[in-house]
């Protein structure tokens, strides 16, 4: 039993870590929404995520190909890091223009609320699915015990789902860090895409610079902040 708490805690915690990407993918898609709708935004395309990763789970231990080359040598985890990776470069540039050039309120009309609800959620499930496959195939690699790896998830998924919301919008109150957010996840998007090319890139050599950055950006926002409590 204690073997198996340990493996549990040990999946949890490589559940949130990875989590990371999807912290920021959750803010930049939700804040294209209505401040009314990004708290269901959030449960709703956390919860079908969770469904997703844990179906996805069942088909990796059912199809033990899933690493196998079909396609020359790529795998059909490679054609999804491959696709994955790509799908989030557009977006991050997509985000990165239309927040620029102050085109934010003409992506969505009102009158297209709905359809833009449903698309949020399903890039979010979609994306969910690219970030996960690693951890998942990982995890079926770690034990064959599918209610540790089911536990671990959807714990994780309720840390991930604490977390996304006042991160997200303390990233939508303050444009530059939105900016660098979505610089991030171009760096991701580029990452996701040489592991689907079987080129390995050490997850330190992304998050350390991005956590360098992120501390000089709250620096920056810090000592703005008073420079204009001074001047009041």
């Amino acid at each position: 039993m204690a073997d198996a708490l340990g493996l549990l805690a040990l999946l949890v915690g490589l559940e949130l870590v990875l989590g990371v990407d999807n912290v920021l993918v959750i803010a930049i898609f939700v804040g294209r929404l209505p401040a009314s709708q990004r708290k269901r935004a959030r449960f709703i395309g956390l919860s079908l995520a969770m469904l997703a990763r844990i179906l996805m789970l069942a088909i990796v231990v059912a199809l033990t190909g899933l690493t196998q080359p079909i396609v020359a040598t790529l795998s059909v985890r490679d054609l999804i890091l491959l696709a994955g990776g790509l799908f989030l470069l557009y977006k991050a540039v997509h985000e990165i223009h239309h927040t620029v050039e102050f085109k934010e309120a003409e992506e969505h009309p009102t009158n297209g609320a709905g359809a833009a609800f449903a698309a949020v959620i399903s890039q979010i499930v979609l994306l969910d699915i690219v970030f996960s496959i690693d951890s998942v195939i990982t995890a079926v690699g770690l034990t064959q015990h599918l209610w540790i790896i089911v536990t671990a998830v959807i714990l994780s998924f309720v840390g991930i789902l604490f977390f996304a919301g006042p991160i997200g919008e303390f990233i939508l109150r303050h444009p530059a860090l939105k900016i660098l957010a979505l610089s991030f996840l171009i760096t991701i998007g580029v990452t996701i895409f040489m592991e689907g090319l079987h080129k390995h890139v050490p997850k330190a050599y992304i998050y350390l610079p991005m956590g360098f950055a992120l501390m000089v950006e709250i620096l920056q926002m810090r000592y703005e902040h008073n420079r204009q409590r001074q001047k009041g």
